[in-house]
């Protein structure tokens, strides 16, 4: 059902409003579990994951080709139809890539059922910048990670800026999130994973050669400090990718995507 909405203050499109205001969004989506899709690839890939439509909001020229997801005018999902200036004031920004959804979460599985059957998993210490945290979904998916476990601090997945960043990846990659951060890598151990703390430190060893047969589970710490000493502590072995140019450490980003090409190599 299409149901053309002028007013920025209309109530029925409430999901969408001041996206913002960062601390705003994770109250509302987190209050209200839903998350919101942005453009009509990420939005497929939400449905293909099994997230159900709230609703969606677009301009009059993507209408048609979403028309499959919506039902038309008369059926499937509601969709509230506003103008180019309208879908900017509400959203604060230019939407691009056609429509945003407001999708319904889903239960998070355990850390216990996404490890079941995986053999290389990326765990993500205190990670806070969602940006980051799509890119190293991104990474994941790309090139065959088997999961991804969150500890409790972590960003969300499913904000929006996550959610684009990684193209919609995170609907590909089974994730949990721990917890207890302090005892928590322990569960992974007992799965069977040795722990690969990867950090800049110069005793580390070269990440490279680290990889064993076997289930693997590498460590990546928060974009300022890194892994925190506890989880270094914990982990069976620190690894490094080796620099050159005096630079000393990649952005998170970029460090674990040379590490899952590595983590996940034939051979390894």
């Amino acid at each position: 059902m299409v149901i053309p909405v002028e007013d920025i203050a209309d109530p029925r499109i409430a999901d969408y409003v001041r996206l913002r205001d960062v601390d705003l969004r994770k109250s509302l989506e987190g209050g209200r579990g839903l998350f919101l899709a942005e453009g009509e690839k990420v939005i497929r890939r939400a449905i293909a994951a099994g997230h159900q439509v709230r609703s969606m909001l677009m301009t009059a020229k993507w209408l048609d080709g979403l028309s499959d997801l919506t039902g038309g005018d008369t059926g499937g999902v509601t969709v509230y139809l506003v103008s180019d200036e309208v879908m900017e004031g509400i959203t604060g920004f230019q939407v691009h890539r056609g429509a945003l959804a407001s999708m319904e979460r889903r239960e998070l599985p355990s850390v216990a059922e996404v490890l079941r059957g995986a053999r290389h998993v990326v765990v993500l210490e205190d990670l806070v910048d969602h940006t980051n945290v799509g890119a190293i979904f991104r990474c994941a998916a790309a090139l065959g990670v088997d999961a991804i476990v969150l500890s409790p601090r972590c960003a969300d997945p499913l904000y929006r800026r996550s959610v684009k960043v990684s193209m919609g990846a995170v609907f590909s990659v089974p994730y949990a999130r721990l917890t207890d951060w302090h005892d928590g890598l322990e569960e992974l151990r007992d799965h069977g994973f040795r722990l690969l703390a990867l950090t800049p430190a110069e005793n580390a060893v070269p990440i490279e050669g680290a990889f064993t047969g076997g289930r693997n589970a590498l460590l990546l710490g928060s974009e300022g400090d890194g892994l925190s000493s506890r989880w270094l502590a914990e982990a069976d072995q620190a690894v490094r990718i080796p620099m050159s140019r005096e630079i000393d450490s990649l952005n998170v980003a970029a460090a674990a995507a040379i590490a899952c090409y590595l983590l996940t190599a034939p051979g390894h």
